[in-house]
Order: structure tokens, then C-alpha cells, then sequence
């Protein structure tokens, strides 16, 4: 069954946990208060169980995906075949129907709007929705631009470091507003939650630049395995894989930003 979480959006959450999904993908219905048609947000993974949750939660008029990661995309096709919703997205390859999204899109539903905010860094396509409606305060669903816990990747070379920290100075400007993530618990405050994550990206890339200091490399000649080994001591070995596309990041930064701001 949904979880209400906001007046305006329920999540059901997907039963594809592992380290990269925490506790699975949160796939978000968004539907006011009278109105029967919603709009998911991030269908999940193509399991017919959680599918099935979906659809089962009324009719569905509009699907939007914040990335075209398959934890977040891969049940948007079947889900269009099942309800004959569009799939809009950034990105062309997944979108189903006549519209996409861009920058500055407002996407209006009975009783309730969304606003497309470019978040680009995760990887070039990510968006986030800022999500208002009448004598309801906003929020704003982030993908996997900012997690209900922990941090997230920097899928280089699709992501980019130097676009991820502005996507987060963007999202700083949130304030009060609730997050709800692509993984994870909501958070009750963007601007602090895209605060503690800029403090983290910079924390890292001063370790990264201490390390390669002591291995006596340039960032393009580092080996991005041997930076993992020496920065991430405190991140599961399971994970390090995933750093190392975080750390081909940093180090593309560093070439390009020798002086950190």
C-alpha cells in the first residue's frame, strides 16, 4: 500500500533493495486531494509485483521520470502499455508519447503543478519536480540528486562534478522545502540537506587532492582504483566500485579546477 508522506504525494516503495537502491526505489504518486488521476514519478524496476501496486492505486494520467537509470525507468514502458500514460523525460530515448521535458517546464494536473528544475551531475539527464499545490506547502522529488540517506554517485563520464555541485546550489535555494528522494527517507529540508551535501563533494575532493599529492600523480594520470582505496576507508568495500565512477569525476574536476573555490 502507498505511504502518505504529504498531501499531495504517496510513495510506493520498490522491492528492489541492494547497496546502490537502499532500500529499494521510491516510485512517487502524486494526485491532490478529490481527484482521482495521479502522476507517478519514477515507476521503478520492470517487476510485475510492483507494477501491479501501482496501477492498482487508481488511475494514472502522466508518468515523469528524474533519470533514465533502470532502477528508476525500466517499468515506464510496460506501465505505459498497461495505462496509455505518456513517459516524459529529458532524455528522448525514454520517452513515450509527444512531450519530454525541459528546463522551466511546468507540468499542471488538477489541484497541483510541477515545476522541471534542470539537476544535471548524477548523470547529464537527472531533473528534480518542485511540486506545489493549493494551501499545501511545497516539495521538491530529487531523483537521485539528493537521497534520503548517505550520498550518491557521479556517474562519469554521463555525470559531471562540476555539474552536480551547481544542480545542489540550485537546490540549496529550496530552504524549508521537503525532499522526497529516488531512495530513501524524505527529508524535511532541501536547502540544508543540499548544504551537507556540498560540504561532503568538497571534503572529498580535498582528500582526493591530498592523495594524490602523497602518490605523487597529476589528476590525469591517478588511477581512480588506487584514489578509492586511499580516500574511501570509510564507505563499504561493496561500494567501492561505484566510488571509483565518483572518483573519475573528481579527478576531471581537478584537471579542470586545480584551485578549489
Amino acid at each position: 500500500m502507498p505511504r502518505q508522506v504529504t498531501p499531495l504525494a504517496a510513495v510506493l516503495l520498490a522491492p528492489n533493495p541492494g547497496p546502490m537502491t537502499l532500500d529499494g526505489t521510491n516510485t512517487w504518486l502524486l494526485r491532490a486531494p478529490g481527484h482521482a488521476s495521479a502522476v507517478v514519478v519514477d515507476p521503478g524496476p520492470d517487476l510485475p509485483e510492483h507494477l501491479d501496486a501501482i496501477a492498482a492505486t487508481g488511475p494514472i494520467a502522466l508518468i515523469l521520470l528524474t533519470h533514465g537509470h533502470s532502477d528508476h525507468s525500466a517499468g515506464a514502458a510496460t506501465l505505459h502499455r498497461r495505462t496509455g500514460a505518456p513517459v516524459r523525460a529529458l532524455d528522448p530515448a525514454h520517452r513515450l508519447g509527444d512531450e519530454g521535458l525541459a528546463a522551466g517546464d511546468v507540468v499542471a494536473r488538477p489541484g497541483l503543478e510541477l515545476r522541471v528544475l534542470p539537476t544535471p551531475g548524477h548523470t547529464a539527464d537527472s531533473l528534480s519536480f518542485l511540486l506545489t499545490g493549493a494551501d499545501t506547502d511545497a516539495a521538491v522529488l530529487t531523483g537521485d540528486t539528493i537521497l534520503g540517506r548517505g550520498s550518491t554517485v557521479v556517474a562519469h563520464p554521463d555525470g559531471r562534478l562540476g555539474d552536480y555541485l551547481d544542480s545542489l546550489r540550485l537546490l540549496r535555494e529550496l530552504g524549508e522545502t521537503t525532499v522526497l528522494p529516488g531512495h530513501g527517507p524524505e527529508l524535511p529540508a532541501a536547502g540544508a540537506a543540499a548544504r551537507h551535501y556540498l560540504a561532503h563533494r568538497h571534503a572529498r575532493l580535498e582528500q582526493v587532492r591530498a592523495a594524490l599529492a602523497a602518490m605523487g600523480v597529476e589528476p590525469a594520470r591517478a588511477d581512480a582504483a588506487e584514489v578509492v582505496r586511499r580516500v574511501y576507508t570509510d564507505t563499504d568495500r561493496a561500494l567501492w566500485p561505484a566510488a571509483e565512477f565518483s572518483v573519475r569525476a573528481q579527478l576531471a574536476y581537478l584537471r579542470d579546477h586545480p584551485t578549489l573555490p
